[in-house]
């Protein structure tokens, strides 16, 4: 994809740590994107963009439910490109794969073509983890924030 043809919105939903949203802003920075929140998200301004994408923090092995029901209530569209990411407690690309199911298969069925899925570790104090302090503090760091840029990066080839 060409850069100067390029316009891009990433719709994020991320509300514990906030560790979602700076991959979103991450790969903004490198795409020239808008981002947008699962809550400030209207439908209509899809007409305007030519790859969006989608992101959330992982949930129960899919992505958090607000970003799941957006999909749902997508226009079905004509090979759109998109790209899914994510940040969970537990990588592995099987794992990231099995993650991202439900969300690819939803946006697939409304006729958007997937070019790519990232997932980085991310902070998490859910359920009894906030009893020890969490798991994954720090993440995202550094150098998943590079790792997502470098995604991007290749988006635009």
């Amino acid at each position: 994809m060409n850069a100067k043809q390029n316009k891009t919105l990433i719709v994020v939903h991320s509300y514990h740590h906030h560790n979602t949203r700076g991959v979103a802003d991450a790969m903004a920075s490198v795409l020239d994107a808008s981002v947008q929140t699962t809550g400030d998200f209207d439908v209509s301004v899809l007409q305007g963009y030519n790859l969006i994408g989608f992101g959330a923090g992982i949930d129960s092995g899919k992505h958090y439910p607000p970003l799941i029901k957006l999909a749902e209530q997508l226009p079905h569209v004509d090979n759109r490109p998109c790209f899914i990411f994510s940040t969970s407690a537990v990588q592995g690309e099987g794992k990231v794969k099995k993650d991202h199911s439900c969300l690819r298969k939803i946006l697939e069925e409304k006729g958007y073509n997937v070019l790519g899925e990232f997932s980085c570790k991310g902070f998490n104090t859910n359920s009894f983890l906030k009893f020890f302090g969490g798991m994954n503090k720090g993440r995202p760091n550094s150098t998943d924030i590079e790792n997502a840029k470098e995604f991007a990066r290749k988006l635009l080839q």
